[in-house]
């Protein structure tokens, strides 16, 4: 099966989990790793990037 170079980027570019409740946010990765954004369920800033399976 082929990868999709589109499909992979609109699924996995810019997307973090919050490593407390883990939900998903879309992102820029600037500002996560500068700690602007914070988590919209828990409000805690730590992150990490989605893993593709």
């Amino acid at each position: 099966m082929a990868k999709i170079p589109e499909a992979q980027a609109r699924m996995f570019k810019d997307v973090f989990v919050c490593k407390n409740c883990q939900t998903k946010i879309k992102s820029n990765s600037q500002k996560i790793l500068k700690g602007k954004v914070r988590c919209r369920k828990c409000l805690k800033q730590a992150f990490r990037p989605l893993r593709k399976k």
